[in-house]
């Protein structure tokens, strides 16, 4: 079966979790081609997991194309299908606008490069499949409808960037939609929270994928770990709530615990987190070591002592480093927030905390510091949860079976 993936950015600087499920695929018999939304970057390659190096997916099934080259087709002799096609595009442009002139002229970027791709490529598919439930959703959409109509067309669905804000044309795109593809139930219960009238419509067409880990490159280990070292991954935003990890860590201080924190990636919030650091006298305790290659950060996660998460708000919905760190034997610290206590078994593999509660981080960090034989307790729960749950292999076979199985009536 032969299958386009749409997605926003391949490379990019995120590809960790796009390369593994990709790799399931592969793995699982599926022709993968890949049509990327985002301008063509090709310094970003070196984010790519080797999982996914160029023997398993040829560069030459990443079909990147220049927004010259699809104003260019939009120069061609028009198919029989553009009345269809600016029919679609305008109800689009309706909902787009709705949401401010960003999600529109995002939008219009999509419509372009649809349009060419199709002109381009054509019906030579089995199965379309949009990674994203934005704009790369979007523009699968009308490629679909353009070229291939009568073949199964299936979505996923993320987090912040595809579900929780600037739903441009989701209900529609969904209910189009063969499958839909969700990656924590919290997910559909968001869906259904929002589509209420028509979530009936979609429900029986919701699955749940967990985004898979190659566990066989993820040994458990947790002996040889620092007692007192602290990690967090990600980028440096708001949304990530390191500032509430900063908080925590000296509050701890001021209870006479002296721990170290290690924050791991970079973001606009850097320059805030390190003042916020130095203004509580605790640069000597917060260490800075921005973005590390995916082994330097697994081997950072093996030295740790224990991974705090502490999201404040409904973004991330299952963030890839907790997976990764119940993997390699990490303990793991997170708030209850959208889909992080589905992948801590709802507080059997790992603490849970509310958001924004410096006292109640503390408090969790505090525990498992001082508890070694409850950081080995959560850890090996943790790890067989994994190795049940994020399987790559497995994953990959069980989506790419509801992907053939699938047909499409017209």
């Amino acid at each position: 079966m032969r299958v386009a993936v749409f997605t926003n950015q391949f490379p990019g600087p995120v590809s960790t979790f796009f390369a593994r499920d990709m790799r399931g695929l592969i793995d699982a018999g599926i022709d993968v081609e890949v049509f990327p939304i985002y301008p063509y970057d090709a310094t970003l390659w070196r984010y790519v997991p080797d999982i996914l190096n160029e023997k398993v997916l040829p560069r030459s099934k990443v079909h990147h194309l220049k927004l010259s080259e699809g104003l260019r087709s939009a120069s061609l002799r028009p198919w029989k299908q553009s009345r269809s096609f600016l029919a679609d595009t305008f109800c689009i442009s309706k909902s787009a606008i709705q949401h401010g002139l960003d999600p529109f002229t995002k939008s219009t970027y999509g419509f372009i490069k649809a349009w060419a791709w199709a002109h381009k490529y054509g019906s030579k598919y089995d199965h379309v499949l949009a990674y994203w439930g934005n704009y790369a959703a979007t523009c699968a959409y009308l490629y679909h409808r353009i070229s291939c109509p009568d073949v199964p067309f299936s979505m996923f669905l993320h987090a912040e960037i595809d579900l929780y804000r600037n739903r441009v044309f989701l209900e529609q795109k969904l209910l189009y939609a063969n499958n839909i593809i969700v990656v924590c139930d919290f997910n559909r219960q968001f869906l259904q929270q929002c589509y209420p009238a028509t979530f009936p419509l979609m429900k029986d067409k919701i699955h749940l994928h967990h985004l898979g880990l190659d566990l066989r490159e993820m040994p458990y280990q947790t002996n040889g770990r620092s007692p007192k070292k602290i990690i967090a991954v990600g980028r440096l935003e708001k949304k990530k709530g390191f500032d509430y990890l900063i908080n925590a860590t000296d509050e701890l201080k001021r209870r006479g615990l002296h721990v170290e924190l290690d924050l791991v990636g970079d973001g606009t919030q850097a320059r805030s987190l390190k003042e916020q650091a130095a203004r509580l006298g605790m640069l000597d305790q917060v260490k800075f070591l921005g973005w590390l290659h995916f082994d330097q950060v697994q081997l950072a996660m093996k030295q740790a002592t224990l991974l705090c998460h502490p999201s404040p708000e409904i973004g991330d919905a299952v963030p890839t480093v907790i997976k990764e760190s119940m993997a390699l034997g990490t303990p793991v610290i997170g708030t209850n927030v959208a889909g992080i206590p589905e992948l801590l078994d709802h507080g059997k593999c790992g603490v849970l905390v509310p958001p924004k509660d410096v006292k109640a981080l503390a408090d969790a960090i505090e525990m498992l510091v001082e508890k070694p034989e409850l950081r080995q307790q959560y850890a090996l729960a943790a790890r067989q949860y994994a190795e049940r749950k994020f399987d790559l292999v497995r994953n990959g076979q069980e989506l790419a079976a509801v992907l053939g199985k699938t047909s499409r009536e017209i």
